[in-house]
């Protein structure tokens, strides 16, 4: 698939691009010939240029990505992120929740500290995204840099631009595509609503021709629901040139999910992967489990703007995971957790998806009653 554009442009073998936050899964699909998406929501700087090093000694000359969360506008200019500026009345809720479930709470010996250090993971500021910046720019294996809420601001897009980085972003409706395309953007990700993490209203199969039509000649990726070879086919006949998953690597043996989580997902039907808000503010569908079904109960309330909701569930988190409350634990998640059923490989994964693709391009004419045409 060399003579494929996104293939050309980014000098990748396969048009496959997989997102995680596990270093593994980045660098086995990149070494596959895709090319892995790090995404950094919850690295420092420091820890960014640790990952990101062990990239490149297992993928070599090959090119990755990073995601990166770069908004126009952040809440929290000139407001340091803390525990003591969240509501009380949100306090109390959720510690009344955890407590009536059971869940202990964390060791006051420990407590501090690790809050302090959920804290130090939350850096959406635009000090925080530069900082970030500077660690990329030292990586010349990272090829593209992928913006998760809207455009980059423009200094951060023009940088980028001028150290022969493409740059894409996240879209799941044809308005906000308009305005990457308005503002320069190399690539797009049309992301439908059966996606995990933050997601729009439209599906799939609606959002990608509708971008593509849009937004060309800009390449676009399709997200959302694809983890298997007739997904694949299905975004290239609706105007894709390549597809971009998430969700599909947590079942894989690379995936950093604990084994309670991953035999969670394996039970999982496709409706278990709900929206909800309860874990940063913004509409992001997760596993459903009584903590995101709490957050939906007309005693709940109204979950707080990013960052400050993730600030305000980082202890109940840790108090979950620590305790293996499992009807309580939730990761993000889409609609194609109906279909991870067992434990895989990457590499087996992206055989698996380009097997079935092939054989659905090779028997489309037959399908059709097209193959005398």
């Amino acid at each position: 698939m060399n003579h494929n554009n996104v293939c050309q442009m980014l000098g990748i073998e396969i048009p496959v691009f997989g997102f995680s936050h596990c270093r593994n899964v980045v660098s086995e699909i990149t070494r596959a010939g895709g090319m892995g998406c790090l995404g950094t929501a919850y690295y420092t700087p420091e820890q960014l240029e640790i990952e990101l090093s062990w990239i490149d000694e297992q993928v070599g000359s090959k090119p990755y990505s990073i995601n990166m969360l770069l908004p126009q506008k952040f809440e929290t200019v000139g407001e340091p992120l803390s525990f003591d500026k969240l509501p009380q009345a949100h306090v109390a809720w959720q510690k009344k929740l955890l407590d009536d479930a059971g869940i202990p709470h964390l060791p006051e010996s420990e407590r501090d500290r690790l809050l302090n250090d959920e804290l130090a993971q939350m850096h959406l500021t635009p000090e925080f995204a530069d900082e970030l910046l500077e660690v990329v720019l030292r990586h010349p294996n990272i090829k593209m840099v992928v913006s998760a809420l809207g455009s980059p601001p423009r200094h951060i897009l023009d940088r980028l631009h001028a150290h022969g980085i493409k740059v894409g972003a996240m879209t799941g409706k044809v308005q906000h595509a308009l305005k990457h395309k308005e503002a320069g953007l190399d690539i797009l990700i049309a992301q439908g609503s059966e996606a995990a993490g933050h997601t729009g209203v439209v599906s799939s199969m609606v959002l990608w021709p509708e971008v593509v039509d849009a937004v060309a000649p800009i390449p676009v990726l399709a997200a959302g629901g694809i983890g298997r070879g007739r997904h694949m086919a299905a975004a290239f006949a609706l105007g894709a040139q390549g597809i971009w998953c998430g969700s599909i690597w947590h079942g894989t043996r690379e995936s950093d999910l604990t084994d309670e989580m991953k035999q969670l997902l394996y039970k999982a039907r496709s409706e278990d992967a709900v929206q909800t808000r309860s874990k940063t503010g913004k509409p992001g569908r997760m596993l459903r489990s009584k903590y995101t079904e709490a957050w939906v109960q007309p005693d709940a309330p109204a979950t707080l703007p990013m960052p400050w909701q993730n600030v305000l569930n980082a202890e109940a988190r840790l108090r979950i995971d620590r305790a293996r409350a499992l009807d309580y634990m939730t990761c993000p998640v889409g609609q194609i957790v109906g279909t991870i059923n067992n434990e895989s490989s990457v590499r087996q994964v992206i055989q698996d998806i380009l097997e079935e693709f092939v054989t659905t391009v090779e028997q489309m004419p037959l399908a059709t009653g097209l193959e005398n045409a």
